[in-house]
């Protein structure tokens, strides 16, 4: 079995952050790619066990060719059938592929910050999961037609999805560690000002409170993930 999990990232200093680490904790190697730099995406998941999409600061929706590939790229880990993971805009790209749609709130809300998380009853088998959860986004997805939900929030109804067994989107970012969090902070500060954002202290403030229950949920999350297509 190839120990080989495909790693999707949308800026030259973006990082698997804590996915990445927990990942290669278990033995699996990282084949980082970048399509947003002309990285070109594998033809088959024959040779890599699993794979991660990312979130970035760009929009499922917007018009560059490469993010249209990268949606459409998605087909392949889901026909074969191989554990595929969507994190925030990868969770949003999943949805798209899906024929969901992706969108800001109708208020103009965004997630900032630590929210509240409530799993639904299908979703505990994927627990127990944290009360908070870390978010920074402006867009939310739908649940596409086939597709279960697992987990909601109060701002974006739709938080954790699951089709066919192996794929997986979650809208918030377990994978921040607080080093990615102070960067975020200092380059994203412009957007404390949204509506329902949290400032950066109560980013730290609420990591120190929830990171404990996030990384026991992830941990066990990856495992139960990676095992989805056997």
């Amino acid at each position: 079995m190839t120990r080989d999990i495909l790693i999707i990232l949308h800026s030259e200093v973006s990082t698997p952050g804590r996915i990445g680490h927990m990942l290669q904790a278990m033995g699996f190697t990282l084949d980082i790619r970048r399509p947003c730099l002309g990285e070109v995406l594998p033809e088959t998941m024959e040779h890599h066990a699993g794979a991660v999409i990312f979130g970035g600061p760009m929009s499922a929706n917007d018009s560059d060719d490469w993010i249209a590939r990268e949606i459409d790229w998605i087909g392949v880990p889901l026909k074969e059938k191989k554990p595929f993971l969507g994190v925030c805009l990868g969770a949003q790209m999943l949805s798209k592929h899906l024929g969901g749609t992706v969108g800001p709130h109708a208020d103009g809300l965004v997630e900032i910050g630590y929210y509240s998380l409530t799993p639904t009853e299908q979703g505990r088998a994927h627990g127990p999961w944290p009360a908070q959860v870390y978010h920074w986004h402006r867009e939310g997805l739908t649940l596409p037609t086939g597709a279960v939900r697992l987990a909601v929030g109060q701002t974006f109804e739709n938080q954790a999805f699951r089709y066919n067994g192996a794929a997986y989107g979650i809208q918030f970012h377990p994978e921040v560690t607080r080093l990615t969090m102070h960067r975020w902070g200092v380059l994203g500060a412009h957007r404390f000002v949204l509506p329902n954002a949290q400032d950066s202290r109560a980013h730290l403030e609420g990591q120190l409170l929830h990171d404990a229950a996030v990384k026991d949920w992830l941990s066990q999350f990856l495992s139960h993930w990676l095992n989805s297509s056997s």
